[in-house]
């Protein structure tokens, strides 16, 4: 089982990360905006058989250490957040943004939803940082519903390794990693008494542990200064409880992701 829930969230936020937007927020104290779309063709909901594709606009902007929108590493598609510090290697930083898509919905999957309910949006906190040394980056966000709708707690971290082939081209790969909470994994993976009288399935009650892992492969091109296009392809599988859920059809779970962007 999993959401709709945050679809249409995560979706922006993998595109603020992956865009490698993180140039624009420059450690100064001027404007830096950035604007885009992006297209994807994921699962339907985490679990599932069925795919959908979709168009993501995307934008962010920071004026020093503040930004609105997303900031790489985040986990926040669209929300308010700061930089505790920020440099040449180092960022690190706190967001908090309100899920602008309904979590969860029946209708998602009327056969394999059937009776679990709908999950309500929730605001969420979030810290975060990176490291950048030559061409290798990690990041790492922990995120929090703070709105008191069950959502728990997840920690995802990234390893990516970058190879310029010129000014203009690069490649981009490396393997991530998300854990969640119990909470979380209740409200996303679990049925509980009374969902499994309405649904028909057991009841399941999974535990923390590792959501998921994956590996993301892309490429970035500069059209100009301003301008430029990238892809990714993230090849993602639910492991342990989640993947355990008597809702989920599918483990492995990936994603491709096409966008341009401009710098102001």
């Amino acid at each position: 089982m999993h959401h709709r829930a945050r679809r249409g969230a995560r979706a922006l936020s993998m595109l603020v990360l992956l865009s490698g937007s993180g140039a624009a927020f420059a450690a100064d104290d001027g404007w830096h905006v950035i604007v885009g779309a992006g297209g994807l063709d994921l699962p339907r909901y985490p679990g599932s058989a069925d795919r959908r594709s979709q168009l993501v606009p995307m934008l962010s902007a920071s004026y020093g250490r503040f930004f609105l929108g997303g900031a790489p590493g985040s986990g926040s598609p669209a929300g308010l957040g700061m930089y505790f510090h920020q440099d040449q290697q180092w960022r690190a930083g706190v967001s908090f943004a309100y899920d602008f898509v309904q979590p969860r919905k029946e209708s998602d999957d009327r056969r394999r939803l059937h009776g679990l309910g709908d999950i309500d949006r929730t605001a969420r906190a979030t810290l975060f940082g990176s490291y950048t040394v030559d061409w290798f980056t990690v990041r790492g966000n922990v995120s929090s519903d703070v709105g008191g709708k069950d959502q728990g707690t997840t920690a995802s971290f990234d390893f990516e390794g970058k190879y310029r082939v010129n000014d203009k081209l690069s490649f981009v790969a490396g393997p991530g990693v998300t854990w969640a909470d119990g909470k979380h994994n209740r409200t996303f993976y679990g049925v509980d008494e009374v969902q499994s009288v309405r649904s028909g399935y057991a009841a399941y009650r999974p535990g923390s542990g590792i959501e998921s892992l994956r590996f993301s492969l892309g490429a970035d091109y500069r059209l100009s200064e301003r301008w430029t296009l990238g892809a990714r392809a993230i090849a993602a599988r639910l492991q342990g409880d989640a993947a355990d859920s008597p809702v989920v059809e599918k483990r492995m779970q990936n994603t491709y992701v096409a966008y341009a962007f401009y710098r102001f």
